[in-house]
């Protein structure tokens, strides 16, 4: 944080690394669509051991060693971080599926409901209090999942799925007093006998492992070791640099690109139900952000 000797030029911007983490994110589709062949839940297996050494490469640069032997010596630390593996875990796989299946509007709404859910959950296990305009916010995302409920129930799973696992995923972190990477870190430590166990199981099928078949998919594969840990470190960055308000309206780049790939990339056909749901969503962001920003502008009350 800047102290009052510091002048606003003296903090490095966090904007370069927020725009890079949601870019990426927001791109991943098309990454995932290179690897479509590869059964997503072998990708899952091969995402999370590739995503390893890069993690603890990070961690040997960035001198944070010490902070993995604290959370290896805290047994709440480590529940919490088990919590934490098997709701990002989840995430990843519906997320991949989803993709893989060509239902990219399902993830995107799932995505554009999480910061929303967020706050919910805020209220629900951190005691943090809602504003009207946030209630009204949160209540005009209800409706346009009741919409989809009553529209497309076939795909919504999907979207709440993304939004709970991840809105979960972000509580659990809270209460834990550990970095994003070396959590990142701990949490892919914890998967790894699952991830092996899974590669390990794909090799023995009749079909064999996917990785290895040809040179371009293996590198493919090794790369979402890349799109897993350098968005999340960005992000760290940027949470570090930026207010919450602003990061928060970024946040929203994301969806919005996969919404747009769905779109014009994958060609999906955008139905009725579908896009009266984005419309109340984004709505929604619209109150939830303005409210934001009006509260960062309200001055605060002088501390004697």
């Amino acid at each position: 944080m800047m102290n009052d000797a510091q002048s606003p030029t003296e903090q490095p911007s966090g904007l370069p690394h927020a725009l890079g983490a949601y870019i990426i994110w927001g791109f991943l589709p098309l990454y995932i669509l290179l690897v479509s062949s590869v059964p997503p839940f072998e990708f899952v297996g091969w995402r999370i051991i590739w995503t390893l050494p890069l993690c603890l490469l990070i961690v040997a640069v960035r001198r944070q060693f010490g902070e993995l032997k604290r959370a290896f010596a805290s047994p709440k630390t480590m529940l919490a971080l088990f919590a934490s593996a098997a709701l990002i875990a989840a995430n990843w796989f519906i997320y991949i599926w989803a993709i893989m299946q060509n239902q990219v509007y399902a993830a995107s709404l799932g995505y554009y409901l999480n910061p929303l859910l967020n706050v919910l959950l805020g209220t629900l296990f951190l005691g943090e209090r809602l504003g009207r305009l946030q209630w009204l916010a949160v209540t005009i995302a209800a409706g346009a999942v009741a919409m989809l409920s009553a529209g497309a129930l076939t795909t919504l799973w999907i979207s709440l799925s993304l939004a709970f696992s991840f809105g979960l995923y972000g509580i659990v972190r809270k209460q834990v007093n550990i970095g994003a990477l070396p959590g990142l870190t701990i949490e892919t430590l914890i998967l790894i006998p699952v991830a092996a166990g899974i590669v390990i199981w794909y090799a023995a099928t009749p079909e064999g492992s996917t990785f290895g078949r040809t040179v371009g998919l293996s590198v493919l594969m090794v790369f979402s070791g890349v799109v897993t840990a350098i968005p999340l470190l960005l992000f760290a960055i940027a949470a570090r640099r930026m207010p919450y308000s602003t990061l928060g309206f970024i946040q929203y780049l994301a969806p919005t690109i996969v919404f747009l790939l769905g779109l014009f990339v994958f060609g999906q056909q955008l139905r009725t139900v579908q896009l009266a749901s984005f419309l109340l969503i984004w709505t929604a962001i619209v109150i939830f952000v303005a409210d934001l920003w009006w509260r960062g502008r309200k001055p605060r009350p002088i501390r004697a």
